[in-house]
């Protein structure tokens, strides 16, 4: 009980990091650098298309893209970590990942080219590049939980999730810096985030061979081998049931923040034109944008510890609550904002507290599995949620830019609040699904 009274430290989750095995700490550096690179680029991804011509149904169909991606890596991902072990799995998804930078960077150089008649535009390769640059951020999501699972007891699985969670997302707080930092020197936004994705090939190459090198996991033995589609369906039907309303809500939650996450960097930099102005400084909404991402990383590395540790004493359910609230009320509030320096940065320190639930969120996912079935147990939650939250761009794009049918006089003009709004109702639905129907998990608590 003296436990559960202890004051949270903010540096509990990173002496519970360097406390862990090998495995995890060089887990945990790749996690770091390959955030770092994915978090430098993609949250200026849906910029960098609009510069290249791509219209907002585009840009949706970028996050639709995504989620299909987000979708169907990480079944394939959990069930081949177990199969070959996630040393080598790892190390593949890594080599594809800094291809897909790579195809981001080469996309404007490309340029304009006709196939038969049909004509691409540059902003075509980012979706190339995007089934590429993904891969270790969505095929290593079973072998990075299963991991944790096995490294620490149970009744820490929140904590331990922290920890890893705390050092990763420190590159989230790193990188937008990053990035500002390089949009500040280049006047020029492609050229400067041109800069940018260089530096992200660099991070994914070097943690790919450090991640090869060093990492020297328990599951070096060949696991069970893949017996095809009715593997996926027994894997589903056999997800652990504490799980059913929880899956629920936060797909609801997902679907709300999906159909208008693409399009956050747009509001500030063309919807809001938000810029910073201090003293002699003066920071466009481009590289204001970073600042805004830090600052809200900044949030989320203070309250992911003090959550997770209030996890234990209070249970994972509120918690957990928390984030989704955040998540569903943040778009309203964002698109309704004034274009304030200060207003909106507020605005992104309350986003920052979505990630509060993370930890006591992962943890209620793989809590209930079986040992050695986490990956398993994690890739088939998320198959079923992503594969749901799919179209959620793609429709948000087409209330948000507007839409127009072919060969026909229907046309919607597209219309930014409406699009806010119906994502934060989504959002709402899930939150209270799960306030309603989410279990405690006391027995992982």
């Amino acid at each position: 009980m003296a436990e559960q009274t202890e004051t949270p430290d903010l540096l509990d989750p990173f002496r519970q990091f360097f406390s862990f095995k090998r495995d995890v700490l060089v887990l945990s550096v790749a996690m770091f650098a390959f955030s770092l690179g994915f978090q430098m680029t993609s949250r200026y991804i849906p910029k960098y298309m609009e510069v290249l011509g791509a219209s907002g149904f585009a840009i949706g169909m970028f996050g639709t893209v995504g989620n299909i991606i987000g979708a169907v890596y990480p079944y394939p991902g959990g069930a081949l970590s177990d199969r070959i072990g996630s040393r080598l799995s790892l190390t593949l998804f890594g080599l594809l990942s800094s291809l897909g930078f790579l195809f981001w960077l080469i996309a404007p150089t490309v340029g304009t080219i006709g196939i038969a008649g049909v004509t691409i535009e540059p902003w075509f390769w980012i979706f190339v590049g995007l089934f590429l640059a993904q891969a270790w951020k969505s095929f290593g999501l079973g072998a990075t939980f299963a991991i944790v699972k096995q490294s620490v007891p149970p009744s820490r699985l929140a904590r331990g999730f922290a920890s890893t969670e705390v050092f990763r997302r420190s590159a989230f707080l790193l990188g937008p810096l990053l990035a500002a930092g390089v949009l500040f020197v280049f006047a020029d936004f492609q050229v400067g985030f041109q800069v940018v994705l260089a530096v992200a090939v660099v991070f994914a190459v070097v943690a790919t061979m450090v991640q090869h090198a060093l990492y020297e996991p328990e599951d070096t033995a060949i696991g069970k081998s893949f017996e095809g589609v009715g593997e996926i369906a027994d894997d589903l039907r056999n997800l652990p049931p504490e799980l059913r309303p929880l899956l629920v809500a936060d797909t609801l939650v997902r679907f709300g923040n999906g159909m208008v996450y693409v399009f956050f960097v747009i509001v500030i930099t063309d919807f809001l034109q938000v810029g910073l102005a201090v003293g002699s400084l003066s920071l466009d909404p481009d590289v204001f944008f970073g600042v805004l991402l830090a600052i809200e990383m900044a949030i989320a590395l203070v309250s992911m510890p003090i959550a997770a540790k209030a996890a234990e004493s209070i249970g994972l359910k509120p918690v957990v609550a928390l984030g989704f609230s955040v998540y569903a009320i943040f778009p309203i509030l964002l698109i309704s904002a004034p274009a304030n320096a200060t207003v909106v940065a507020l605005l992104f320190a309350y986003s920052g507290l979505r990630f509060a639930g993370l930890p006591a969120h992962k943890a209620l996912i793989v809590g209930p599995a079986e040992r050695d079935t986490g990956g398993r147990v994690a890739g088939s939650y998320y198959l079923i949620r992503n594969v749901v939250v799919i179209p959620s761009a793609a429709i948000g794009g087409a209330i948000y830019g507007g839409f127009s049918v072919p060969l026909t006089d229907i046309a919607y003009p597209g219309n930014e609040i409406l699009a806010f709004g119906l994502a934060t109702v989504v959002g709402l639905a899930g939150t209270l699904y799960f306030l309603a129907f989410g279990k405690e998990f006391e027995a992982y608590a």
